[in-house]
């Protein structure tokens, strides 16, 4: 899943961004959250860096494990121009609002 990752952010930093006091306030590195047993499977650790895969791209973040996910789901801040590499490229055909909520990917130690 993506999603609002920071109150300060929003969009794709288009217009946040261009304020220095909303971009203090942004996380300054890129976080997958995951649950805690998906990490534990998976043999990865909060903190570590990992990588994040779909059929169009992947990424390297920081790994933060947290209860707040039901297992089999991950989250990263769609704020992160690069997260879009991983969504899937469709548009819905009337207000061409991007398909950038979901995605099915694999974690990988990094």
């Amino acid at each position: 899943m993506t999603g609002r990752g920071a109150s300060s952010q929003w969009h794709t930093l288009s217009r946040t961004n261009k304020s220095a006091v909303l971009r203090n306030l942004s996380p300054t590195e890129l976080l997958l959250q995951m649950n805690p047993q998906d990490a534990a499977r998976a043999g990865i650790h909060s903190g570590e860096m990992v990588w994040v895969a779909s059929r169009r791209g992947r990424l390297r973040v920081r790994l933060v494990a947290t209860d707040h996910l039901r297992p089999g789901t991950v989250f990263l801040p769609m704020h992160d121009p690069r997260v879009n590499i991983l969504t899937f490229p469709s548009f819905d055909p009337y207000s061409r609002e991007p398909s950038y909520k979901h995605a099915a990917v694999r974690v990988e130690k990094g």
